[in-house]
C-alpha cells in the first residue's frame, strides 16, 4: 500500500460553480491516476496562511479562480514571466519543500482552442481585435503578440484600462474607443471577446458584426451558453467560430500534467464529460 495519492485542487471564493473538478476528475479515472482534485472556497483575508499550509497537506498545487489570481503573486516565491506579464496567475506549483510557483496557462490555453478548432487560422495573418481590458484580457492580448499578431485593437468600455495593458504589453497594442469598432471590423483577422457580455443571465454584447470578412477568426472565452449571440451572429455571415470551453480544458493540461505526472488529451470526451458536469 505505498501508492502515493496525489492532491491538487482550485481555489476561489466562490467556487462550487467551478468546472475545474470535473475536468480534472475526468483525466484522474481516465487514467487511473490515485489522486484527488478539490474545491477550495478560500477568503481573500485567508489566502496567504492557505497558500502556505496546503503544501504541508499533501497538495502538489492548485488552480487560482476569482478574485485571487492577482492576489497569489504576492505570496509566490517564483513567478513566471508569463504571469509576471500579465500580472495574474491561474496556477501554482508547490515544490518538495513548500516553495510557491505562479504561472498563467489562460494564453497557452486561448491559443491551443483555437489551432485545435480552427487549424487554418494563423495569429500573423493581421490584425486582432480583442473586447475587454480584465484579467482575461490581459492573457489573451499577450498570448496573441507572442504568437506573431501583428497589431491588437483593444476596445474597453472604460479606456483608462486599455492604456494601462498597452502600457505593460507594448506599441503594438493600439487602444480605441467602442464607438469605432464598425471602423475596425473589415480589417481584422480575429476578434475576440473577452467581456462577459453575452454570458446566460447577464448584458448581451450588441455588436453589427455585418462588415467582418467571411474568413474573420470569431471566439468568445464565454462558454455559458456555449454559442453566444456573437458566435451564433458571426456563424451566419459564414466566418469561422470557436467557443470559450476549449480554452478551459487547455489552460488546465500544463496543471494536470505537473501535479499528477501524465500530459492528458484535450478532446471530445473530455468536453463532453465537463459539459455533462
Amino acid at each position: 500500500m505505498s501508492t502515493e495519492i496525489r492532491l491538487a485542487g482550485v481555489i476561489g471564493d466562490p467556487i462550487a460553480h467551478s468546472k475545474s473538478p470535473a475536468l480534472h476528475g475526468h483525466w484522474l479515472a481516465r487514467y487511473g491516476i490515485p489522486g484527488h482534485y478539490v474545491p477550495l472556497k478560500i477568503a481573500r483575508k485567508d489566502l496567504k496562511k492557505t497558500l502556505r499550509a496546503l503544501p504541508r497537506m499533501g497538495f502538489s498545487g492548485v488552480n487560482v479562480t476569482i478574485p485571487h489570481k492577482e492576489h497569489v503573486l504576492s505570496f509566490a516565491d517564483s513567478v513566471t514571466d508569463r504571469a509576471a506579464l500579465i500580472g495574474a496567475a491561474n496556477t501554482l506549483t508547490f515544490s518538495a519543500n513548500g516553495q510557491l510557483q505562479a504561472d498563467n496557462t489562460d494564453g497557452v490555453g486561448f491559443l491551443a482552442n483555437l489551432y485545435q478548432n480552427a487549424p487554418d487560422w494563423r495569429a500573423d495573418a493581421g490584425p486582432a481585435l480583442v473586447l475587454g481590458a480584465g484579467g482575461a484580457s490581459r492573457a489573451v492580448v499577450s498570448a496573441l503578440l507572442g504568437d506573431g499578431a501583428p497589431q491588437v485593437f483593444l476596445v474597453n468600455r472604460t479606456r483608462v484600462r486599455g492604456e494601462t495593458l498597452r502600457e505593460k504589453l507594448g506599441a503594438r497594442v493600439k487602444v480605441m474607443d467602442w464607438a469605432h469598432i464598425p471602423d475596425l471590423l473589415p480589417d481584422i483577422s480575429c476578434l475576440v471577446n473577452t467581456t462577459s457580455l453575452g454570458m446566460e443571465g447577464g448584458q448581451p454584447l450588441q455588436i453589427d458584426l455585418s462588415d467582418l470578412r467571411p474568413t474573420t477568426l470569431v471566439t468568445d472565452i464565454v462558454y455559458t451558453p456555449l454559442q453566444t449571440g456573437l458566435l451564433q451572429q458571426a456563424a451566419e455571415l459564414g466566418c469561422p467560430t470557436v467557443d470559450g470551453l476549449g480554452m478551459l480544458l487547455h489552460q488546465a493540461a500544463p496543471g494536470f500534467e505537473r501535479w499528477f505526472g501524465r500530459k492528458p488529451d484535450v478532446d471530445g470526451d473530455l468536453r463532453q464529460a465537463v459539459l455533462s458536469a
